[in-house]
Protein backbone atom coordinates (compact mmCIF):
# COMPACT_ATOMS: atom_id res chain seq x y z
CA UNK A 1 0.00 0.00 0.00
CA UNK A 2 1.45 3.31 -0.95
CA UNK A 3 1.25 6.29 1.92
CA UNK A 4 0.12 9.92 1.30
CA UNK A 5 3.07 11.65 1.25
CA UNK A 6 2.38 15.44 3.68
CA UNK A 7 1.68 18.18 2.38
CA UNK A 8 2.56 21.43 3.21
CA UNK A 9 0.44 24.50 2.88
CA UNK A 10 0.74 28.26 3.30
CA UNK A 11 -2.65 30.15 5.20
CA UNK A 12 -2.46 34.00 5.24
CA UNK A 13 -5.01 35.91 7.39
CA UNK A 14 -6.38 36.74 4.99
CA UNK A 15 -7.82 33.02 3.86
CA UNK A 16 -5.49 32.87 1.21
CA UNK A 17 -3.65 29.53 1.11
CA UNK A 18 -0.55 27.82 -1.10
CA UNK A 19 -1.17 24.68 -2.09
CA UNK A 20 -4.91 24.38 -2.26
CA UNK A 21 -5.92 22.22 -5.29
CA UNK A 22 -9.19 23.86 -5.33
CA UNK A 23 -10.26 27.58 -5.20
CA UNK A 24 -14.18 28.26 -5.96
CA UNK A 25 -16.64 31.43 -5.36
CA UNK A 26 -20.25 32.33 -4.47
CA UNK A 27 -21.06 35.90 -6.34
CA UNK A 28 -24.02 37.67 -4.48
CA UNK A 29 -26.49 36.93 -7.75
CA UNK A 30 -25.70 33.05 -6.84
CA UNK A 31 -27.74 33.78 -3.80
CA UNK A 32 -31.27 33.40 -5.01
CA UNK A 33 -33.25 31.94 -1.86
CA UNK A 34 -30.45 32.47 1.04
CA UNK A 35 -31.92 35.15 2.68
CA UNK A 36 -35.48 35.67 3.87
CA UNK A 37 -36.37 38.58 1.99
CA UNK A 38 -36.60 38.40 -1.20
CA UNK A 39 -37.14 42.01 -2.16
CA UNK A 40 -34.14 43.01 0.11
CA UNK A 41 -31.77 40.33 -1.97
CA UNK A 42 -32.81 41.90 -4.81
CA UNK A 43 -32.56 45.38 -3.74
CA UNK A 44 -28.62 44.09 -2.86
CA UNK A 45 -28.02 42.38 -6.29
CA UNK A 46 -28.75 45.83 -8.03
CA UNK A 47 -26.85 47.53 -5.95
CA UNK A 48 -23.73 45.89 -5.74
CA UNK A 49 -24.17 43.68 -8.94
CA UNK A 50 -24.09 39.99 -9.31
CA UNK A 51 -20.85 39.90 -9.87
CA UNK A 52 -19.72 41.04 -7.11
CA UNK A 53 -17.69 38.38 -4.78
CA UNK A 54 -20.16 37.05 -1.54
CA UNK A 55 -17.26 34.30 -0.35
CA UNK A 56 -14.28 32.17 -1.41
CA UNK A 57 -13.17 29.58 -0.16
CA UNK A 58 -9.96 27.48 -0.28
CA UNK A 59 -9.32 23.90 -0.10
CA UNK A 60 -6.50 21.15 -0.01
CA UNK A 61 -7.54 17.43 -0.39
CA UNK A 62 -5.14 15.17 -1.18
CA UNK A 63 -7.65 11.73 -0.92
CA UNK A 64 -10.76 11.45 -0.36
CA UNK A 65 -11.19 7.97 1.87
CA UNK A 66 -12.95 8.65 5.58
CA UNK A 67 -9.47 9.21 7.72
CA UNK A 68 -8.19 11.68 5.19
CA UNK A 69 -8.78 15.57 5.96
CA UNK A 70 -10.02 18.44 3.82
CA UNK A 71 -8.50 21.73 4.87
CA UNK A 72 -9.20 25.00 3.97
CA UNK A 73 -10.03 28.79 4.39
CA UNK A 74 -13.02 30.54 3.88
CA UNK A 75 -13.12 34.28 3.47
CA UNK A 76 -16.85 35.31 3.77
CA UNK A 77 -17.21 39.74 2.69
CA UNK A 78 -19.00 42.32 5.01
CA UNK A 79 -22.48 43.55 4.15
CA UNK A 80 -26.14 42.56 4.47
CA UNK A 81 -29.32 42.10 3.02
CA UNK A 82 -32.12 43.95 4.52
CA UNK A 83 -31.77 43.08 8.31
CA UNK A 84 -29.93 39.99 7.44
CA UNK A 85 -26.12 40.06 7.81
CA UNK A 86 -23.89 37.86 5.47
CA UNK A 87 -23.57 34.74 5.23
CA UNK A 88 -22.46 31.38 3.49
CA UNK A 89 -25.65 29.39 2.62
CA UNK A 90 -24.60 26.24 4.84
CA UNK A 91 -24.41 23.07 5.40
CA UNK A 92 -25.23 19.60 7.05
CA UNK A 93 -22.85 17.02 6.35
CA UNK A 94 -23.83 14.21 3.72
CA UNK A 95 -22.52 12.02 6.36
CA UNK A 96 -24.39 13.52 9.17
CA UNK A 97 -21.96 12.60 11.92
CA UNK A 98 -18.90 14.00 10.87
CA UNK A 99 -17.65 16.80 12.63
CA UNK A 100 -15.79 19.84 11.76
CA UNK A 101 -13.40 22.53 12.68
CA UNK A 102 -13.75 26.21 12.38
CA UNK A 103 -10.89 28.49 13.49
CA UNK A 104 -11.03 32.71 13.22
CA UNK A 105 -8.29 34.23 11.32
CA UNK A 106 -9.26 37.46 10.85
CA UNK A 107 -12.88 39.58 11.02
CA UNK A 108 -15.86 39.02 13.57
CA UNK A 109 -18.84 36.70 12.88
CA UNK A 110 -20.65 34.31 14.03
CA UNK A 111 -21.29 30.40 13.60
CA UNK A 112 -24.88 29.50 13.29
CA UNK A 113 -26.05 26.31 14.29
CA UNK A 114 -29.20 24.19 14.36
CA UNK A 115 -29.82 20.07 14.99
CA UNK A 116 -32.56 18.43 13.08
CA UNK A 117 -34.32 17.79 16.47
CA UNK A 118 -34.68 21.52 17.51
CA UNK A 119 -31.72 22.86 18.96
CA UNK A 120 -30.10 25.96 17.88
CA UNK A 121 -26.63 28.17 18.67
CA UNK A 122 -25.29 31.59 17.83
CA UNK A 123 -21.38 31.14 18.76
CA UNK A 124 -19.56 34.50 18.31
CA UNK A 125 -15.50 34.49 16.30
CA UNK A 126 -12.68 36.83 16.15
CA UNK A 127 -9.12 36.13 15.31
CA UNK A 128 -7.76 33.21 17.68
CA UNK A 129 -11.62 31.99 18.70
CA UNK A 130 -12.04 28.25 17.14
CA UNK A 131 -15.41 26.39 16.96
CA UNK A 132 -15.66 22.39 17.09
CA UNK A 133 -18.56 21.57 15.43
CA UNK A 134 -20.10 17.84 16.30
CA UNK A 135 -21.58 15.43 13.94
CA UNK A 136 -25.26 16.09 13.28
CA UNK A 137 -25.31 20.15 13.29
CA UNK A 138 -26.56 22.39 10.55
CA UNK A 139 -24.20 24.96 10.65
CA UNK A 140 -23.90 28.14 8.01
CA UNK A 141 -21.32 31.48 9.13
CA UNK A 142 -22.29 34.97 9.30
CA UNK A 143 -20.49 37.94 9.07
CA UNK A 144 -21.39 40.60 11.47
CA UNK A 145 -18.22 43.16 11.54
CA UNK A 146 -17.55 45.50 8.70
CA UNK A 147 -14.44 43.65 6.75
CA UNK A 148 -13.91 39.91 5.59
CA UNK A 149 -14.99 37.28 8.10
CA UNK A 150 -11.96 34.65 7.41
CA UNK A 151 -12.21 31.09 8.86
CA UNK A 152 -9.56 27.74 8.58
CA UNK A 153 -11.91 24.66 8.81
CA UNK A 154 -10.93 20.85 8.48
CA UNK A 155 -13.04 18.04 8.02
CA UNK A 156 -13.13 14.92 7.37
CA UNK A 157 -12.53 14.43 3.16
CA UNK A 158 -15.78 11.77 2.73
CA UNK A 159 -18.22 14.02 4.97
CA UNK A 160 -20.28 15.65 1.67
CA UNK A 161 -22.13 18.36 2.28
CA UNK A 162 -25.99 18.85 1.76
CA UNK A 163 -26.35 22.40 0.90
CA UNK A 164 -30.61 22.49 -0.22
CA UNK A 165 -31.24 21.31 3.39
CA UNK A 166 -31.66 24.72 4.64
CA UNK A 167 -33.59 26.19 1.36
CA UNK A 168 -36.34 22.96 2.08
CA UNK A 169 -36.73 24.09 5.71
CA UNK A 170 -37.16 28.05 4.85
CA UNK A 171 -33.92 28.98 6.33
CA UNK A 172 -32.14 27.91 9.79
CA UNK A 173 -34.50 27.79 12.85
CA UNK A 174 -33.07 31.78 13.67
CA UNK A 175 -31.87 34.48 12.54
CA UNK A 176 -28.69 36.88 12.75
CA UNK A 177 -29.78 40.84 12.42
CA UNK A 178 -28.36 43.64 12.80
CA UNK A 179 -29.11 45.35 15.71
CA UNK A 180 -27.94 49.00 16.49
CA UNK A 181 -24.41 48.45 16.49
CA UNK A 182 -24.59 44.75 17.40
CA UNK A 183 -26.30 41.82 16.47
CA UNK A 184 -29.49 39.61 17.55
CA UNK A 185 -30.36 36.04 17.23
CA UNK A 186 -34.23 35.82 16.16
CA UNK A 187 -36.85 32.98 15.46
CA UNK A 188 -36.93 33.00 11.58
CA UNK A 189 -41.17 32.68 11.27
CA UNK A 190 -40.48 30.99 7.86
CA UNK A 191 -38.52 27.81 9.46
CA UNK A 192 -40.55 25.02 8.80
CA UNK A 193 -38.46 22.12 9.82
CA UNK A 194 -35.08 19.94 8.34
CA UNK A 195 -36.42 16.78 5.83
CA UNK A 196 -32.72 15.43 6.12
CA UNK A 197 -31.17 13.39 2.99
CA UNK A 198 -27.92 13.02 4.84
CA UNK A 199 -26.30 9.25 5.30
CA UNK A 200 -25.84 7.27 8.81
CA UNK A 201 -21.61 6.79 9.09
CA UNK A 202 -20.53 4.29 7.13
Amino acid sequence: MSVQQPVAVDIAPDGTMSGASRVYEKRVGDLDGVYRSQEAYAAEVARRGAEDLAYIVHEQKYDSSPGSLIVGTSKLMPGAFGSEYAMTRGHLHAIADRAELYHCLSGHGVMLLDTVDGQSVALEMTAGKAVNVPGHWVHRTVNVGDTPFVTLFSYSADAGQDYSLIERAGGMRTLIIRESQSWRQVANPDHRGYKTTSRPSE
